[in-house]
């Protein structure tokens, strides 16, 4: 995940399973296990292009987020986590009466963009989302469009999955903030 840019976790796993001759059993280490280990790897051989990185990723964040504040961005992933590599999107999640909000936003604007669906459970419902997906210098930005109803309740990418930590625009500025005034530090952004 550290040197490849995979960024799927169960990918990884069974491809590393696979490299090590192991049948890919649910004897694999859980996602929690991946992560920590990934942040060590990091810290350990990639360290300051690791911090230059996230520091990149974050402020690019909230340059976006300011431009789509009219829908209440959320930045969530590994760049929230401190947790982003060399190959890493950008996660948003926006809150819009109706996708075409967002759509109309991005034509008035003319920002390129492409459409997407991703799959989220919110609350205890499965549900398909609609997405767009921009491409800048940086980094690809991937934003889900959710309904404003759905803010307060949790949000996962499996059913038995742990909740995704997501932090309001605000909260990302008072973090980058804080981590450019320790340069080389990259503390985990868990709001």
């Amino acid at each position: 995940m550290a040197e490849d840019g995979i960024d799927d976790f169960g990918l990884a796993k069974r491809k590393a399973a696979r490299q090590a001759g192991a049948p890919d059993t649910g004897n694999l280490p859980d996602t929690a296990e991946v992560e920590q280990a990934l942040r060590v790897y990091r810290q350990l051989h990639q360290a300051r292009e690791q911090a230059d990185r996230i520091h990149d990723l974050r402020a690019h964040s909230v340059a976006t987020m300011r431009r789509f504040e009219a829908f209440d961005p959320h930045l969530i992933g590994s760049v929230l986590s401190g947790n982003a590599g060399r190959y890493t999107d950008i996660e948003l999640i926006l809150f819009a009466d109706s996708a075409k909000e967002v759509e109309l936003f991005l034509i008035n604007h003319r920002i390129q963009y492409r459409t997407r669906e991703a799959r989220y459970w919110i609350g205890g419902d499965c549900r398909l989302v609609p997405g767009f997906d921009l491409e800048t210098p940086l980094a690809a930005v991937r934003m889900s469009v959710l309904d404003p109803r759905d803010r307060r309740l949790p949000l996962r990418t499996t059913a038995a999955g742990r909740p995704i930590d997501r932090a309001r625009l605000a909260w990302v500025e008072r973090e980058l903030a804080a981590t450019a005034a320790a340069p080389g530090a990259i503390p985990p952004m868990t709001p």
